[in-house]
């Protein structure tokens, strides 16, 4: 018999499995940020630097005002790693074996594709390759040749980067931490520990342990959520779910509501209610499956950077805001560092906005600009429909 769990007990599992509604009053450290993600599984990266980036934001987000260099000792160091895992991300460098059979598929279609960069510049690979065995891990920037140059347009890639990205998405390379953001590439053996080195997984069983991390990270979900979360196909989510169903690690439950069967991990957290404010950001795993946020939040959510101006609907770099198990509001920030100011390009209401949310909005965004070290005034332009009630708030003693 399929237990029913109701919509809102599903947002409120989603959230704990998250680690939103638990929050210890001191500043977390390293110890509180390995447990964040080993509890999230991975930490998506993004380059937008408008308000912030996005790997920092999740973690303010659940563990409150924190020291970003501290964040910075972890995810550069040598207990986390980088790959494509939900787009480019950080995760503990003990998922990395996890990841192989990705690495030899994306080794595999450069074979298969002769006309791809990477089967047509195997000179260049080798090269590099050379270049690191000779003088260990360094930058894109750092290697001298005569092709490491952008080419086209400011966004494009010099020959030695597109070659570099190449022999990582294939495994021939890792990540090394990055320095100023920029990633640090070296050999696996010189950096990496021999028991990740040395550690061969099958592909299902691979697939398999990254979805009891997904599921254990959702605490409820479809299939397409817990496949979602490592960019997994269904063909080789499905078995695993069939797996972890008959261990037991996954029981299977109803929702109203949702037109697709479900799975609760049987670790979730079934609380009563959550208690929470956050800023999500828009690689936020809570609503980074944009379908999920829907059927969850009843909140429609499309990110438009890469929107042109003219045709934005809310703006450039939207957060969700998070109130309690709900999503009642959606704010446009930019960290204008130069001014020393936060600047609210634009607020908007959602329907589910309460009268008593609007203060614990405000306060929200006095603690991200505490955070962000912007001291001068929150500057709130006159766009959206929750902007005039959010200046007139910010602006109370």
């Amino acid at each position: 018999m399929v237990d029913t769990i109701s919509p809102a007990l599903a947002r409120r599992i989603a959230l704990a499995a998250q680690g939103f509604g638990v929050r210890s009053g001191a500043e977390p450290g390293t110890r509180q940020f390995n447990l964040l993600l080993r509890r999230l599984g991975l930490l998506q990266i993004d380059s937008v630097n408008v308000y912030e980036r996005s790997h920092y934001q999740p973690v303010f987000a659940r563990l409150g005002h924190f020291d970003k260099t501290l964040l910075d000792k972890l995810t550069y160091g040598s207990g986390v790693t980088e790959y494509w895992a939900h787009e480019a991300s950080f995760l503990p460098v003990e998922t990395l074996p996890l990841m192989q059979w990705r690495k030899d598929d994306y080794r595999e279609y450069y074979a298969a594709h002769p006309d791809s960069w990477g089967a047509s510049n195997a000179t260049t690979l080798a090269w590099l390759l050379d270049e690191l065995a000779a003088k260990g891990p360094m930058r894109a920037s750092e290697i001298e040749h005569e092709s490491n140059k952008r080419q086209g347009p400011w966004w494009g890639w010099s020959d030695v980067k597109r070659g570099l990205e190449t022999l990582f998405r294939q495994g021939d390379v890792v990540s090394a931490g990055r320095v100023r953001f920029e990633r640090v590439y070296a050999l696996p053996a010189q950096v990496l520990p021999s028991a990740v080195l040395d550690r061969s997984v099958p592909r299902a069983e691979a697939v398999r342990e990254l979805m009891s991390i997904s599921a254990r990270a959702h605490g409820i979900g479809t299939a397409s959520d817990l496949a979602d979360y490592f960019r997994l196909k269904q063909t080789d989510a499905l078995p695993a779910i069939h797996e972890l169903v008959e261990s037991g690690e996954l029981l299977p439950v109803a929702v109203p509501g949702w037109t697709k069967k479900a799975w609760l991990h049987r670790d979730a957290r079934l609380p009563r209610r959550i208690e929470a404010s956050a800023l999500l950001s828009p690689f936020d795993p809570v609503v980074w499956e944009r379908e999920r946020a829907l059927r969850l939040f009843d909140f429609h959510y499309r990110i438009e950077i890469y929107t042109p101006a003219p045709k934005r609907v809310y703006g450039y770099y939207v957060l969700p805001v998070l109130i309690d198990d709900r999503l009642p509001a959606r704010i446009d920030l930019k960290s204008d560092r130069q001014s020393g100011v936060l600047r609210v390009q634009s607020a908007w209401a959602e329907p589910g906005l309460l009268p008593d949310d609007i203060p614990r909005i405000a306060a929200l965004i006095r603690r991200s600009a505490l955070w962000q070290n912007l001291p001068g005034d929150i500057v709130v332009a006159d766009r959206g429909t929750l902007a005039p009630a959010l200046r007139a708030e910010l602006a109370r003693a």
